[in-house]
């Protein structure tokens, strides 16, 4: 932290600009069906609304007006995918497929998210604060529409866990000491040993794998 910053800090002024702001300012933790014992799903809300490229492009990129957005994550997806070496060269990428929403549950899932977020944008009083909808589009009704719309802008975020998985079986990647199976001197340390997500981001169990493969170093 600059000198400059710090200062304003000691004398409580407010520092402004974008990077002054979270990227999400708003989060809840909530059931897609009441009947669940706890929430499945993850909502951000973001105090911007983005333009339609940002999805084809794969980056936020603001609009230049106020706007709103809600996104929803499945923090238990039941879809999976694989990652597969495809030469002996380093340099050569893995293949990578994630099969997002191949689950029957995880499309439910989804479309009960999107659901509940127009029925907030919907309620009082922050219905009265809303010009029009950007994106999806309203007339998005049907499920197999809305699932469309969900695989075209929907992407990672960034918590991705499971191609070393950590266990005792032929199936595990790792031993429970985090040791690679048939290559000595090598450990994985990183979300990549755990099994399942949790319902919530991957910091704190990271940092919790890091202790324990220090401890065993």
């Amino acid at each position: 932290m600059n000198a400059a910053l710090r200062n304003a800090l000691d004398q409580g002024e407010e520092c402004g600009g974008l990077l002054a702001q979270s990227s999400a300012q708003l989060l809840a933790f909530i059931r897609s069906k009441p009947e669940l014992v706890a929430p499945d799903v993850q909502m951000h809300i973001t105090p911007a609304s983005m333009k339609p490229e940002s999805y084809t492009a794969k980056r936020m990129l603001a609009d230049d007006f106020p706007g709103l957005s809600f996104a929803p994550c499945q923090l238990r997806p039941e879809s999976r995918g694989h990652v597969h070496i495809r030469s002996a060269d380093s340099d050569v990428q893995p293949a990578i497929l994630f099969n997002y929403l191949r689950a029957r549950e995880d499309c439910e899932t989804q479309l009960a998210a999107m659901r509940l977020v127009r029925d907030v944008v919907a309620a009082a009083p922050l219905a009265e604060m809303i010009d029009r909808w950007l994106m999806p589009v309203t007339h998005l009704e049907t499920e197999d529409e809305m699932l469309a719309y969900a695989r075209e802008t929907g992407t990672t975020l960034h918590h991705p866990v499971g191609t070393c998985r950590m266990g005792s079986g032929d199936g595990a990647v790792v031993d429970p000491q985090l040791r690679l199976r048939g290559l000595h001197g090598l450990r994985v340390v990183d979300a990549a040993i755990m099994s399942r997500l949790i319902s919530g981001n991957t910091n704190a169990p990271v940092i919790m794998i890091a202790e324990k493969a220090a401890e065993h170093i």
